[in-house]
């Protein structure tokens, strides 16, 4: 297996194991072409985003046991799909990223300069 890299190009870090995140539900935001939603951007969501989203029709603070998921609360980390976040983005609305745990793969959604100005720590 290769070495993931992130949107840095360092070796990316794990995103969140609680609650669990990933498109393998290993804690990273790995992709491959299985992954139809690119689940790649860790972020930190906040209570503004997760309205955002059930609005656009993909509630995830709700729980869904039937797949494991516990719902999202403001704080918890996930690994989101680009689009989604491009569309927060666009609409005032987008979460803070991970940038050493957001796979490279974002960067053919967002250039580097904008996800670090959404950086949640400094880079």
């Amino acid at each position: 297996m290769s070495i993931i890299k992130n949107v840095l190009g360092t070796n990316m870090e794990p995103c969140c194991n609680d609650p669990v995140t990933g498109f393998f539900r290993d804690g990273y935001c790995s992709t491959n072409d299985e992954d139809l939603g690119v689940h790649v951007t860790c972020v930190e969501v906040t209570a503004e985003f997760l309205e955002f989203s059930k609005s656009k029709g993909n509630d995830l603070s709700t729980p869904n046991p039937m797949y494991g998921f516990p719902g999202l609360e403001p704080g918890d980390r996930w690994c989101l799909c680009a689009s989604r976040w491009v569309e927060a983005l666009k609409a005032g609305k987008a979460p803070k990223i991970i940038l050493q745990s957001t796979h490279e793969k974002m960067l053919e959604y967002a250039d580097l300069e904008t996800l670090k100005d959404y950086a949640l720590e400094p880079v």
